[in-house]
C-alpha cells in the first residue's frame, strides 16, 4: 500500500518510525489534519483527478516524488522505498490492519485471541506467546515423520510370510486394497489442508471444524490414544527384535515354544521383564529427546532413518544377488518358475508363532492378513500431526503426505513380486527374517534397520500424540482437560508426559495382543473422519470451500470413508464395535459437559441448504390443512415493564410450547426497542442475545428477534409485513391481554392494542391473546376440570385444534373439551348439537356439545345473584367511563370547531350501538361465568374492532367480557381452515 504522497499535518501527526523494533506507529488523524480539510472540499459529484490531491503518479515499489514546500512533516524512508508522511486512518488502513491482524504496522500490542466459542476460530493460549520457533518444510516435517512411521517392524519380520501365505496375487491386491484407503485419505486430507490456514491438532482440527466440536474431539481423543498406545508397541518391537539379535543382552532367562511338539527347530522369545525394563528405558529415552523440542528431533530423526533406508537398500541388493540355495536352503534367486509357484493362495492353519501347523489354533485368510498388513500403511498423519511447526502447511502437508504415501506404497508392490520370485512357499512362511537372511553384506544391518525404524515410529508418535491433545486441550471444550493447554510456540510437557505415563503402563503390561486391533481401529477412524469432512465439506460447496490443492471430489472421499469402515469390519468386527463405542461415549460426554463452540463446521453448512432446499419445496402457495404447523410470534414485552434481567414474561414459553405437538413448530419471540436504530443497534444486539439464552433455558423451540422502532405501533406493522420468508412466516400472533392499562393509566395501550389487531386482520394473521398469563401452568402443574370453547365465529377450526394441541400436554391431559354453541333465537338447538357433533366426529376430536339459545341471554334471566351482580356493576362502570369519555370527545370537538376525534382520527359514534356491543358482551360475560367459572382454561372468540370506533371505546368492550374471567384465550382466526375432515 504505498501513500508517499500522503501528507502530515505536523509534528503532532509525524509517522513514528523506529529501525531498531523494525515498526511504525500512526497517530490518529484530527480535525486539523491537512487531508482531512482538502478532502472535505470535494464535490461529491466531482472527479477526483480535478482535484490537486498529491495522490497521482504513485508506483509501488519507487520512491514518491514530494516537493520540499509540500513536506511539511519529517519524511521517513521504509524498507520497500515508499517515503510516507501522515497517517492513512482517513482511507481504512487502520481497520485493514485490524482485520489482517498486522497491529505491528501500527505499533500496538495484539489482543489475545477470543475463543473458538464466540465464533472465532482460533486457539486459547495461556500466557505471553512467544517468538516462533524453528519452523520445518515440506521434507523434515511431513515426509521424513510419514516415511518413519509408516515403515515399520511389519515389513521385515512378517511383509515376507503374508506373501507365503496369501500368494502375490492376493498380496497384490492387500497391498493395493490397504494403499488405496490411504492415498484417498491423503486426497482428502490434503484438500481440507489447503483451504485457508490450519492451526496445531493436525487430523483432530481438520475434522473438528468440519464436522463440529464434538466429532472433532471425540475422533480427535481416539486418535491420541492411539498414536499413545502405538507408542508402545513400537518400543516392544524393537526391544523384542534387539533381545533377538543379541540374546546375551537379556538379563532374565529366555523362555523356549517347542514347534509342532518337537524342539528340533525352537522358537525363542525374551522374557518379558526383560522386555518391560528395556521398553521403560528407551521410553524415558525417546521423551527425553521429544523434551528438546522440534530443533532437537530434527537433529535425531535423519539418525533413525537413515539406517533404514540403507536396510531396504541392502535388501533390495541381496534379493538380486541371491542364487539357488544361496545363502540358505530354500532361496532359488529371481525365478520365473517360483514366481509362477507362489502366484496363488495357500491359507493355511498355523501355530502362535505363524508356523504352519495342521493343528493350529490361529486359522488365516485374506481378512485376517488385512488386520495384520494394514497397521504397515497407517503413519499418513504424522506431518499434520505437528501443523503448528510447519512453515506452509498448504504446500507441505499434501505434497510430503502424498509422496510419502506412493513411495511405500511403491515400496511394498515391489517388494510383494521380488519376494514371490525369490523364495518357495516353505522359506517364505518359516523364516520370520527373511528380509536380514537375503540382505547384503551382512543380516545385523536388517536388524539395525528394524530397532531404528520401530524407534523411529515411536518417536513421531510420542512427538504427534502430545501436540494433537494439546491443540484439543487449547481449544477449551472439555475443562477437564486444561491442565495440558500451553502457549504459542511452547512445548507440550504436560501432554507430554502424560502421553509417556500411558506409552510407559502398556510397556508394564507387555502383552498388546488385544489392544493392537483397537489401535487400527482408532487410525481408521480418524481416516474415516478426514474422508466424510472432505466429503461433506465438497457436496456442500460452501463459497469458504476453496482448497488450494484441486485434485479432489466427493466420490474419492466417499469411498475413502467406506474402504475404512469395510477395512475395519474385516479386521474385527468386535473390535469395530468397542471403538465405535468408545468414540460414542466421547461423543456423548463432550455435548453434556463440553463448552458450545461454533467453529462453522459443515454440518451447520448442511442444515442451512437444507434449510434452504425446504424452504423453496414449501413454494409460495398455501400450505394445506393436513400439513398445517402453528407458527406463532410471540410479543414478549408488549404491555408494562419487566425487571432488566427478565427479557420475556416468564409464562409465554410455557403457553408458546402448549401450542405445538410434542415441540414440533416454531416459535418466533420479538420484542420491540423503542428508539432510533442506529442509537439502540447494541442495545438491540444484548437483548436479542439475553433472549435467545432465556428460549434456551425454557427449552422451547424457536428463535429471537429484537426490532428497533420509534414505537410499538410501527414496529409491529414492520414485523408482521416481514417477518419469516415464504411457508414459514409465522400465522399465529400471540400476545397478553394488557390488563394493567387502566389500573397504571396508561392512556396510549387503547389504540397501539386496537392497532395491532387491525393489523393482524389486514394481514391474514390469527390472533391468540392471553388473559390470567401470570397463572398459567408450568409443565408439572397437573390441571384437571374441563377445557370450554365457546364457539360463536367461523375460525377455520383454529379455536378447536388449539384445545387439542392444550390436551397433548401433561399439565391439560386429564381435562376433558366441551363446545359451547350460541344458537339464534329461533334456531333449532337439538338440530344444531347434532350437526356440530357430527362436525367433531368427522375431525376426530371428543369433546361434550352445549348449545345456548339467545333467550338465555336475557338480562333478567334467572342466574346465580353473585354473578348477576358482578356482571352488572362492571356494565353499568363501563357505561358511565364510556360516557365521560364521549362528553370529554364531544366538548373538545366543540371547542375545537371540528368533527370527533379519537386518537387523531375522525370517528363516528353511534350511542345505541355503543350500548349494544356492551350488552352484548356482558351477556357473553354472564354465561362464561355460569358454566365455566371453575374450567382449567377458556376459549372464546374475538370480536373485531368496530369501524370508526374509538379505541377506548372497544378496550372497554374487552374489559367486560374478560371481566372474573380467571384464565381465557382470546382467539381469532383467519381466511383459511387449519383442520380437514379427509385423511
Amino acid at each position: 500500500m504505498d501513500n508517499g504522497d500522503n501528507e502530515g499535518g505536523g509534528a503532532d501527526e509525524e509517522l513514528h518510525h523506529s529501525p531498531q523494533q523494525g515498526r511504525r506507529k500512526y497517530s490518529p488523524v484530527v480535525a486539523n489534519d491537512r487531508a482531512v480539510l482538502e478532502m472535505s472540499t470535494i464535490d461529491p459529484g466531482s472527479s477526483i483527478s480535478s482535484h490537486d490531491l498529491n495522490l497521482r503518479n504513485i508506483k509501488v515499489g519507487q520512491r514518491a516524488e514530494i516537493s520540499p514546500d509540500e513536506n511539511e512533516g519529517p519524511s521517513h524512508t521504509i524498507a520497500n522505498g515508499v517515503q510516507r508522511e501522515s497517517k492513512l486512518e482517513l482511507f481504512g488502513f487502520d481497520s485493514l490492519v485490524n482485520i489482517l491482524g498486522l497491529k505491528s504496522m501500527a505499533g500496538e500490542q495484539v489482543a489475545a485471541p477470543s475463543s473458538p466459542r464466540d465464533g472465532e476460530d482460533v486457539a486459547i493460549t495461556l500466557g505471553q506467546p512467544k517468538p516462533p520457533g524453528l519452523k520445518l518444510g515440506t521434507m523434515m516435517g511431513v515426509f521424513v515423520p510419514c516415511l518413519q512411521n509408516i515403515l515399520g517392524i511389519i515389513y521385515y519380520i512378517r511383509f515376507s510370510w503374508i506373501v507365503g501365505m496369501g500368494g502375490i496375487s492376493d498380496s497384490l491386491i492387500l497391498v493395493s486394497f490397504c494403499g488405496l484407503c490411504t492415498f484417498l485419505t491423503s486426497i482428502s486430507l490434503s484438500a481440507i489442508a489447503t483451504n485457508g490456514a490450519m492451526k496445531g491438532g493436525g487430523p483432530y482440527y481438520l475434522i473438528g471444524r468440519a464436522l463440529g466440536p464434538e466429532v472433532g474431539v471425540s475422533i480427535g481423543l481416539c486418535f491420541f490414544l492411539g498414536n499413545a498406545v502405538a507408542g508402545a508397541m513400537y518400543v516392544l518391537g524393537a526391544v523384542e527384535t534387539f533381545l533377538k539379535a543379541v540374546p546375551a543382552a537379556g538379563i532374565f532367562r529366555e523362555t523356549i515354544t517347542k514347534v509342532n511338539g518337537t524342539s528340533v527347530q525352537p522358537i525363542e522369545s525374551p522374557s518379558s521383564h526383560d522386555l518391560q525394563i528395556y521398553g521403560i528405558v528407551i521410553t524415558i529415552m525417546l521423551c527425553f529427546i521429544v523434551f528438546g523440542g522440534v530443533k532437537t528431533i530434527n537433529r535425531v530423526a535423519p539418525a533413525f532413518l537413515i539406517p533404514v533406508l540403507l536396510s531396504i537398500f541392502c535388501i533390495f541388493v541381496g534379493v538380486t544377488l541371491c542364487g539357488k540355495n544361496d545363502p540358505v536352503e530354500g532361496i532359488t534367486g529371481l525365478s520365473l518358475s517360483t514366481f509362477r509357484d507362489n502366484w496363488a493362495s495357500d491359507y493355511q492353519n498355523t501355530n502362535n508363532a505363524g508356523i504352519p501347523d495342521p493343528e493350529g489354533k490361529v486359522e488365516w485368510n485374506f481378512n485376517a492378513l488385512v488386520g495384520l498388513f494394514f497397521p504397515a500403511v497407517t503413519g499418513i498423519m504424522a506431518g499434520s500431526n505437528r501443523s503448528a511447526s510447519l512453515k506452509d502447511t498448504q504446500q507441505s502437508i499434501p505434497t510430503g503426505t502424498l509422496a510419502a504415501t506412493l513411495a511405500t506404497s511403491a515400496l511394498y508392490l515391489f517388494s510383494v513380486i521380488f519376494f514371490g520370485a525369490l523364495a518357495d512357499r516353505e522359506t517364505l512362511l518359516i523364516d520370520r527374517l527373511l528380509t536380514a537372511t537375503i540382505a547384503w553384506p551382512f543380516p545385523a544391518i536388517v536388524y539395525v534397520g528394524i530397532v531404528l525404524s520401530t524407534l523411529g515410529a515411536a518417536l513421531q508418535s510420542l512427538t504427534g500424540a502430545p501436540r494433537l491433545l494439546a491443540a484439543i486441550a487449547n481449544d477449551d471444550i472439555l475443562p477437564v482437560l486444561n491442565y495440558f493447554r500451553v502457549a504459542d510456540g511452547t512445548e507440550p510437557y504436560t501432554a507430554t508426559l502424560f502421553t509417556a505415563f500411558i506409552c510407559i503402563s502398556c510397556v508394564v503390561i507387555g502383552n498388546l495382543d488385544l489392544i493392537t486391533p483397537t489401535i487400527t481401529m482408532f487410525f481408521l477412524l480418524c481416516y474415516a473422519g478426514v474422508n466424510l469432512s472432505c466429503f461433506l465439506l465438497d457436496l456442500l460447496d460452501a463459497p469458504s470451500w476453496r482448497p488450494r490443492w484441486k485434485f479432489h471430489h466427493w466420490s474419492l472421499s466417499l469411498l475413502g470413508a467406506f474402504l475404512c469402515v469395510v477395512i475395519m469390519f474385516l479386521i474385527s468386527w468386535s473390535f469395530t464395535v468397542v471403538s465405535l463405542a468408545l468414540a460414542s461415549l466421547i461423543y456423548y460426554y463432550v455435548s453434556l459437559k463440553g463448552k458450545a463452540g461454533d467453529w462453522g463446521d459443515g454440518f451447520k453448512s448442511a442444515y442451512f441448504q437444507l434449510a434452504l432446499r425446504s424452504l423453496r419445496s414449501l413454494g409460495a402457495s398455501q400450505v394445506h390443512p393436513k400439513n398445517w404447523y402453528p407458527i406463532p410470534l410471540i410479543f414478549c414485552r408488549p404491555w408494562g415493564k419487566l425487571p432488566e434481567n427478565v427479557p420475556c414474561h416468564p409464562k409465554l414459553a410455557d403457553f408458546a410450547n402448549c401450542m405445538k405437538k410434542k415441540g414440533r413448530g416454531m416459535s418466533i419471540f420479538v420484542s420491540i426497542l423503542d428508539g432510533d436504530y442506529h442509537e439502540c443497534a447494541e442495545d438491540a444486539k444484548t437483548a436479542c442475545k439475553q433472549l435467545d439464552t432465556y428460549i434456551g433455558y425454557k427449552n422451547c423451540e424457536g428463535v429471537a428477534e429484537i426490532v428497533v422502532a420509534p414505537n410499538m405501533s410501527e414496529g409491529f406493522r414492520g414485523i408482521v409485513q416481514t417477518m419469516g420468508l415464504g411457508n414459514l412466516k409465522p400465522n399465529i400472533i400471540v400476545m397478553r391481554y394488557p390488563e394493567i392499562w387502566r389500573r397504571e393509566n396508561l392512556t396510549e395501550i387503547p389504540a397501539t392494542f386496537v392497532g395491532i389487531i387491525n393489523d393482524c386482520i389486514v394481514a391474514n394473521k390469527a390472533v391468540v391473546i392471553v388473559k390470567g398469563l401470570d397463572e398459567w401452568p408450568n409443565e408439572y402443574q397437573r390441571q384437571y376440570g374441563t377445557i370450554d370453547l365457546y364457539w360463536i365465529v367461523r375460525d377455520g377450526g383454529l379455536m378447536l385444534l388449539l384445545s387439542q394441541l392444550l390436551l397433548t400436554k401433561e399439565s391439560f391431559e386429564s381435562c376433558k373439551i366441551q363446545v359451547f354453541c350460541i344458537a339464534e333465537e329461533d334456531s333449532d338447538a337439538e338440530e344444531l348439537k347434532a350437526d356440530v357433533k357430527k362436525f367433531l366426529y368427522d375431525l376426530r376430536m371428543q369433546a361434550e356439545v352445549i348449545v345456548i339459545s339467545m333467550k338465555s341471554w336475557d338480562i333478567n334471566m334467572n342466574v346465580e345473584g353473585a354473578q348477576q351482580d358482578e356482571s352488572l356493576e362492571a356494565f353499568i362502570a363501563a357505561q358511565r367511563r364510556i360516557s365521560d369519555y364521549l362528553s370529554e370527545m364531544k366538548e373538545a370537538a366543540s371547542r375545537e370547531g371540528r368533527p370527533l376525534m379519537a386518537d387523531g382520527k375522525p370517528v363516528v359514534v353511534n350511542e345505541q350501538q355503543v350500548d349494544k356491543f356492551l350488552y352484548t358482551t356482558l351477556k357473553l360475560n354472564s354465561t362464561i361465568l355460569r358454566y365455566s367459572r371453575m374450567s382449567a382454561v377458556v376459549l372464546v372468540s374475538l370480536p373485531p374492532p368496530p369501524l370508526n370506533h374509538p379505541a377506548y371505546f372497544y378496550m372497554e368492550y374487552m374489559d367486560l367480557l374478560v371481566e372474573n374471567v380467571p384464565r381465557l384465550l382470546i382467539v381469532r382466526g383467519y381466511r383459511r381452515d387449519v383442520v380437514t375432515l379427509f385423511t
